[in-house]
């Protein structure tokens, strides 16, 4: 597991620009689906079984956070926009790649010393004023660089104390992770339920891959893995998960109430980890946009803990993945009464 995540954290796809991280997932599948495609949207869609008697699309967005390139200044610096929810308190002396037509060019946030601040308290900078500056004279960046090319962080992968992993982009890659496992258990332990893996992109500008995959899919429940907060200095406990707590089952009225009591009884019946999520109302994942696909499609929404989210040093438990991966095992296996 830790060697995949490596290689999925690794791997750039910005919002936008998948396409390396889509021919990495689709043949880290390959060997445990029946078919495997990446669609004109980026979305890598794998099935197991037969989908016609009983589908379950199991998705976890492929996209990660990241910058777009909107303007070079006459010195070489690269002017840059958000894509997604990319946090600016942390940009500030972090290592990036240009992901250029040309190949990805090192670049680190243009920062200002202390010395010559105003001498208020800290700021996040302006999100009018990141710059990337590569050490290139402005003609050679020009050459290289063009407006609208994505830029994702370069941060390597650490494995930490306590089976915790570290890397830029587990959010989503780890669940990818997940749903790789979860294939590996069906091959290993058949069942007889269709099941669909949809890998999908763009989540974190707009969802465009959840709904368009749920819409060519057609599933008769779909579940949606993302990460959710997890316990950290300065959270309040009953506004997050604990990391190695197990998988966050999230309890919504835009979800579907049989599906998540479904899991919670599976977890208490095979002495699963878990933890429940709360939410009011949307819950802020593909989840929402699933479940109102085409005249509507049961969801349910499962959840890793992550601390330091949207940075590059998000942190998960190996043990969350793993439990998580065998709860919507034991799931899927439960659904084969529809299958039979």
């Amino acid at each position: 597991m830790v060697e995949l995540l490596k290689r999925l954290c690794t791997a750039k796809g910005v919002s936008g620009r998948e396409e390396n991280v889509c021919a990495l997932i689709r043949d880290e599948i390959a060997d445990y689906a029946d078919s495997v495609t990446i669609d004109v949207n980026n979305n890598v869609i794998a099935t197991v079984g037969d989908t016609s008697v009983h589908n379950i699309m199991l998705d976890a967005h492929l996209d990660e956070i990241g910058f777009i390139v909107t303007y070079i200044d006459d010195n070489g610096f690269v002017k840059v926009s958000q894509s997604g929810g990319m946090d600016y308190r942390v940009a500030n002396d972090t290592r990036f790649k240009i992901l250029t037509s040309s190949g990805e060019l090192t670049a680190v946030v243009c920062c200002l010393p202390p010395h010559l601040s105003d001498g208020g308290e800290d700021k996040a900078p302006d999100k009018d004023a990141v710059y990337l500056d590569t050490g290139l004279p402005a003609e050679k960046v020009r050459s290289l660089v063009s407006l609208g090319d994505t830029v994702a962080y370069d941060v390597p992968p650490l494995s930490l104390l306590n089976g915790r992993f570290s890397c830029c982009s587990t959010d989503n890659r780890a669940c990818c992770a997940l749903l790789i496992r979860v294939a590996e258990l069906i091959r290993k332990n058949p069942v007889r339920s269709g099941v669909t893996f949809a890998f999908t992109s763009q989540e974190e500008t707009y969802g465009r891959g959840a709904m368009t995959a749920a819409f060519k899919t057609q599933p008769d429940e779909a579940i949606s893995v993302d990460v959710s907060f997890a316990s950290q200095g300065g959270v309040a406990e009953y506004e997050s998960g604990k990391l190695g707590g197990g998988g966050m089952i999230c309890i919504s009225p835009v979800l579907s109430r049989k599906m998540s009591y479904r899991f919670i009884t599976l977890a208490k019946e095979n002495g699963i980890p878990y933890q429940l999520e709360v939410v009011g109302g949307r819950t802020g994942t593909n989840a929402d946009r699933i479940s109102v696909s085409g005249s509507g499609i049961p969801t349910a929404l499962v959840s890793v803990p992550q601390r330091n989210m949207h940075t590059g040093a998000e942190i998960v438990s190996l043990d969350d993945i793993e439990s998580t991966a065998q709860l919507i095992y034991q799931y899927i296996k439960s659904a084969d009464q529809f299958a039979s």
